[in-house]
């Protein structure tokens, strides 16, 4: 197996291990799986939009307890997002999470990165509107009392969010579903409703 194989192959196996929870995510999983098996492009090669459909890696960041998520405010979405970025050719997408983690917050990976709970396909918004992103929804835990450094090029800053105060209205869409499936992975309490 070549090396682009090999990294599809990551990518389908990573997609293919999401539980979907509803009609609506088995429909955008088996596109997505579709997609990886065409042969098209995966990665992006040039900013912001080339190809036109490309793969991003979400780390969604909890406090130990999960009961808070650490956003950023991205300047280029101009909404408040999980961390993440877009996953480079030949880069596994956990990979991907260990770059950005360091890149973006200054933090190595504090524990063994786990499959994705969640995919999602958006048309993006903000100043680099009009391209999809399909992105992998992983989830890491660190102390609110880490101490956090993020990037100013791209973001105005961070900030922990209660679960019952995640800026909804201007964040990802579909960051309301990864907090239910969330909720539906873990066995102690996880307060509030999304």
């Amino acid at each position: 197996m070549n090396a682009a194989d090999q990294v599809r192959a990551w990518i389908r196996e990573e997609i293919a291990s999401i539980r979907a929870d509803d009609a609506e995510e088995a429909r955008q999983l088996k596109s997505a799986l579709a997609w990886v098996d065409s042969g098209a492009e995966l990665c992006r090669r040039a900013k912001p939009d080339t190809p036109p459909e490309h793969l991003v890696s979400y780390f969604v960041v909890t406090d130990e307890t999960a009961q808070a998520l650490l956003l950023v405010d991205h300047k280029n979405a101009q909404l408040w997002l999980p961390p993440g970025g877009h996953v480079e050719p030949g880069e596994h997408p956990r990979e991907t999470v260990r770059r950005e983690l360091q890149e973006e917050l200054g933090l190595a990976l504090p524990h063994e990165l786990g499959s994705p709970l969640m995919l999602s396909r958006s048309e993006t918004v903000g100043l680099t509107a009009g391209h999809t992103d399909v992105s992998l929804w992983y989830w890491l835990r660190i102390p609110r009392q880490q101490a956090l450094r993020h990037d100013p090029q791209e973001f105005h800053g961070l900030n922990w969010f209660g679960i019952d105060a995640l800026p909804l209205a201007r964040s990802d869409p579909h960051l309301g579903r990864f907090v239910r499936k969330l909720r539906a992975t873990q066995p102690g309490p996880i307060k509030g409703r999304i």
